[in-house]
């Protein structure tokens, strides 16, 4: 049986602590793709936040955990729930890390496969 989609993957996107702020600064580059998928690490020694809209605190980020969300799980057709094209993720710190970084890594459905 052959469907008409593929996972494919966004090049990451990551911070360096040194380079995170108490302030939202963008994660990268906007999505250029529907996310299916999408994992955060960070390795930093405090807690991240993210956003969407650079304002308001989304997901905290524990210090050294990670964090996954599958919006397609058992999907087949490209349907379903996603991060839309021309996402910006922004981060900023909870207190000032010393080590670590902070990386995105993101999935998508490429068609005509």
């Amino acid at each position: 049986m052959a469907y008409g989609t593929r996972a494919a993957f966004e090049p990451i996107r990551e911070v360096a602590f040194g380079s995170i702020t108490s302030s939202y600064a963008n994660l990268g580059t906007p999505f250029t793709d529907h996310v299916r998928e999408i994992r955060i690490v960070n390795t930093c020694n405090t807690d991240m936040y993210l956003s969407t809209n650079a304002s308001d605190n989304m997901i905290r980020m524990a210090a050294g955990s990670f964090y996954i969300i599958d919006f397609a799980a058992n999907k087949v057709r490209d349907d379903g729930l996603f991060l839309p094209i021309g996402t910006q993720l922004s981060i900023k710190y909870q207190s000032a890390p010393a080590t670590g970084s902070l990386w995105v890594e993101t999935v998508y459905a490429q068609g005509g496969v």
